[in-house]
């Protein structure tokens, strides 16, 4: 109800005033307006824990030895609400935290266990999620004795590793270290599609060539992790399912071996539920009855437990003992032939044209009763594909090769969002570092900073010089994954020296200036890079009449290209950034929802995503020193004259070829400025202007210039996971 529904269903009508259903908001007859709650869910004030609440103190309380061994035991005490297959919970502790990982994507960073996001819509709804809400369920005791002291997350990502150490497998490692969030996330893209599983045709230009998949999407349809079990569409064709999953795979920083080891190793232990009908479910837990309590996917026609289980629909066991960590699945695969048939709830799958039956696997409830085991369509990919082929059977022929392969594409899977080395917390932690988590060695933090800013202020660049290097260092670290951003200097190698949007002739004259002060003082070019912004911006704050100094916190490293992972970065590359007034091509999305995307992944909220532009306006850093926003006459300056002539009416604002506006004199009809709609979306939205008009009050010069500077070092620290 909206209340307006007064005669529902014939019920006794009641007004209320609350917009108390998802259906409606106060903004939904504006469906184009710029949707800015993607910064409003940085706001801490949904987190009950409060503000001061610091998980990595919790941490240090944490007893893991009895948390692994409450794991352990969990893993085989079956539940009569929700019995364990064959008496072992492996299986579908595996598959949660699996399907929790497994929607990272390298594009942009989002997805992933990082964030316990499994809980909250659409995840804890999605069809390819149907009853990893059981296994949440099941780790409910456990996470209630434990409280604070681990979050969901890290609960989510531990049970299914310790689900493969149970099974057998030699794991690679496990830390801890991630923190919940409270709230759907409304950032996260996952597609345009308004029904689940709608046919992979919407997401591909050719849905034919694999490589077509809209950006930043992974998964083949609406509601899957990966690909679609069944083949393209549903219809059964290894070699096609074969490059759709190299495709999704390589979205998600897998390779060729990996994704390999990770089919087949998903599928060595557990099994897939199709024996019934999926109409006779309840709905997912989101739109469930009150009487559900958040339980999805229950039966209400039958007893759907047990043997009797629909989740995918496909139906069956991959291997002979599927709660063991064996060779079995390659053995399986390999050592028979397949046929297509329908599983008891009709979906397509693979089943051996003939196996003796001390090789099926056993009913999950009587050991008496043997079943075929059978194959999807992505497993049949393994074996038809002339690569996948390959690693298949140097797996068959080196089982310890295959396991030390799963397990390290384990823990890249479970931990490639967590960000670098320096925010893993625990016991398990590898020593080995990977290339995938983007090292740094340590910074020098005994230097002189005062001396270093004197030769930085001497160096005769200006502050726009200063500014803008400093920015363009930084702005690339994703919240989302916690890559990039300013720590390790990588904006001086490959390939980020080379990106259009760090004006490489500009960038090369700047680092010819800084490096040399790094050399003599000691400090790292990462630091020097981020002190040069700093100074440019208390240089600009003095021109305004404020003494600021800008925080710093010393000890960057500076990375090799040995330690660069160049074909990994080049997702980082800022196509668009609407704090320097730039974007690469014309694009189909706009200026100021590329602007949001980037505010978003900085960790920035729409006060200091609007506080940040302003600033970055009037000290001249525009891409190409173009004059787009620059509202000032008083360049260099940390003014809030962005502010102050947007919102003065004494101007109007006229549209020109190009995209580009006039700002023109109401009265004379001069140009005095000219703008992009990155510029003139701080007037036109209204919580935009909201802000605006805060930071053009005539009281509030010095309140724009604080702002500005906490803003600024937000964004330059936000790599640092040394400093939390």
């Amino acid at each position: 109800m909206d209340g307006s529904d007064v005669n529902k269903a014939g019920k006794c009508p009641v007004m209320h005033g609350g917009m108390t259903q998802t259906g409606g908001s106060v903004t939904s007859w504006w469906p184009n307006a710029l949707n800015l709650d993607i910064l409003h869910q940085q706001d801490s004030k949904t987190n009950p824990l409060g503000k001061g609440f610091n998980y990595r103190e919790e941490l240090k309380k944490l007893d893991v030895a009895a948390l692994k061994n409450d794991l352990r035991a969990l893993m085989t005490e079956s539940q009569d609400w929700w019995p364990a297959d064959w008496g072992s919970y492996v299986g579908t502790m595996a598959r949660m935290t699996w399907h929790a990982a497994g929607t990272y994507r390298i594009s942009d960073g989002r997805g992933g266990a990082g964030t316990g996001n499994q809980r909250f819509a659409p995840l804890n709804s999605w069809p390819d999620n149907a009853n990893t809400d059981k296994p949440r369920r099941l780790l409910w005791p456990i996470k209630k004795k434990y409280g604070n002291r681990v979050s969901w997350a890290d609960l989510i990502a531990l049970a299914g590793t310790i689900a493969y150490e149970v099974a057998g497998l030699k794991t690679f490692g496990f830390a801890f270290g991630r923190e919940d969030i409270w709230h759907p996330e409304k950032d996260i893209y996952w597609g345009e599609e308004k029904e689940w599983l709608a046919p992979s045709d919407n997401r591909y230009g050719d849905v034919t060539d694999a490589k077509t998949l809209a950006n930043p999407l992974a998964a083949v349809q609406m509601g899957l992790i990966y690909v679609n079990p069944e083949g393209v569409n549903g219809k059964p064709d290894p070699l096609k399912t074969a490059a759709m999953m190299r495709e999704t795979f390589a979205r998600m920083a897998m390779n060729d071996e990996e994704t390999v080891a990770l089919t087949a190793g998903g599928h060595t232990i557990g099994k897939s539920h199709g024996n019934g009908d999926a109409a006779n479910l309840s709905p997912a837990p989101e739109a469930g009855s009150l009487e559900d309590q958040g339980l999805g996917w229950m039966n209400r026609k039958g007893r759907g437990i047990g043997r009797d289980q629909v989740v995918s629909g496909i139906e069956g066991a991959w291997t002979t003992h599927p709660t063991r960590w064996d060779n079995g699945f390659f053995e399986m695969l390999l050592g028979h032939d397949w046929e297509l048939r329908k599983s008891p709830a009709g979906a397509w799958q693979y089943e051996p044209v003939s196996i003796a039956d001390a090789d099926k696997p056993v009913d999950v409830e009587d050991a008496s009763i043997r079943h075929n085991p059978m194959m999807t369509d992505a497993d049949m990919a393994l074996k038809v594909d002339p690569a996948y082929r390959a690693i298949s059977e140097r797996f068959l022929n080196d089982f310890e090769a295959f396991s030390d392969a799963f397990a390290r594409a384990w823990f890249k899977l479970t931990h490639r969002d967590l960000g670098p080395k320096s925010r893993y917390f625990g016991p398990d932690v590898p020593v080995e570092e990977l290339i995938w988590q983007d090292p740094v060695p340590a910074g020098r933090v005994g230097y002189d900073v005062a001396a270093v800013k004197a030769k930085i202020a001497a160096s005769g660049l200006s502050i726009a010089d200063l500014v803008s290097t400093a920015w363009d260092s930084a702005r690339t670290f994703r919240g989302s994954d916690k890559r990039g951003g300013s720590n390790g200097a990588r904006i001086r190698l490959a390939p980020q020296k080379d990106w259009a949007g760090n004006e490489p002739a500009r960038l090369a004259k700047v680092l010819a200036v800084l490096e040399p002060i790094a050399a003599a003082t000691g400090a790292s070019v990462a630091d020097v890079i981020v002190l040069a912004g700093n100074v440019g911006v208390e240089t600009a704050a003095k021109a305004a009449g404020f003494d600021v100094t800008v925080p710093f916190a010393p000890g960057r490293g500076d990375a090799t290209d040995a330690q660069t992972d160049a074909e990994s970065f080049a997702v980082l590359e800022p196509l668009s950034d609407g704090f320097r007034n730039w974007q690469k091509e014309a694009y189909v999305v706009t200026g100021e929802e590329m602007l949001l995307d980037r505010a978003q992944l900085l960790g920035l909220t729409a006060a200091e995503m609007t506080v940040l532009l302003g600033g970055m306006r009037v000290l001249g850093t525009n891409h190409g020193g173009t004059k787009h926003g620059v509202f000032t006459d008083r360049v260099g300056a940390l003014t809030s004259d962005f502010f102050v002539n947007l919102t003065d009416m004494h101007y109007s604002w006229v549209p020109t070829a190009g995209g580009l506006y006039e700002i023109r004199d109401r009265k004379t009809g001069a140009v005095k400025w000219t703008a992009t709609r990155v510029d003139l979306v701080f007037g036109s939205n209204s919580v935009l202007r909201a802000y605006a008009e805060v930071y053009a009050q005539d009281d509030n010069a010095r309140k724009f210039v604080d702002d500005f500077v906490a803003a600024w070092a937000k964004v330059m620290n936000a790599d640092r996971a040394d400093l939390a």
